[in-house]
């Protein structure tokens, strides 16, 4: 396989995999279009290689720095703005979980805690909701809880963790 098939390859299947991971195709693809870029890229070399319209690229450059994974790189002499991602990979990976965390965890856990505090007397269909719903809770802070120790770490954290858990 040459060269061009297989960045676009990798563009295409990190594409697909974005929309498992709760963003769109396209923001996924300009993810990983910068990430194996060696230098930052301009809007337009997005556009051109993506075949995608300036609005789009826009859009989801915009929503890449809000998650804190792509930044915007200022040229001297140049007019236009250039973008490079994050390249360490256990900083993307905390970056990642980090705004995962905000934006699905975070609000599981406020609907969670709101509706398992019911009062549950009445009956056993009340009471089953109650004891499913709170179990469901302790499960998810639980796993919460875990996701902010591991990004905790931000040198090697993830052999720090084993180490911790281990000893």
């Amino acid at each position: 396989m040459e060269f061009s098939q297989a960045k676009n390859k990798f563009i295409q299947s990190w594409g697909a995999l974005g929309s498992q991971w709760g963003i769109n195709k396209t923001m996924a693809q300009i993810h990983a279009f910068l990430m194996i870029s060696p230098e930052s890229v301009s809007m337009e070399e997005i556009m051109d290689e993506l075949k995608i319209s300036r609005g789009n690229a826009s859009m989801n450059l915009r929503s890449l720095i809000d998650w804190g994974i792509v930044y915007k790189d200022f040229k001297q002499g140049e007019r236009k703005e250039f973008f490079y991602a994050e390249k360490d990979l256990d900083e993307l990976a905390i970056k990642i979980s980090r705004e995962r965390t905000k934006r699905e965890i975070k609000p599981a856990l406020k609907v969670l805690k709101e509706v398992s505090a019911i009062d549950a007397n009445a009956t056993e269909k009340e009471k089953h909701f109650k004891t499913q719903t709170c179990a469901l809770y302790n499960f998810v802070s639980k796993a919460d809880n875990a996701i902010e120790k591991i990004t905790e770490y931000n040198d090697n954290w993830l052999s720090k963790l084993l180490k911790r858990l281990l000893t």
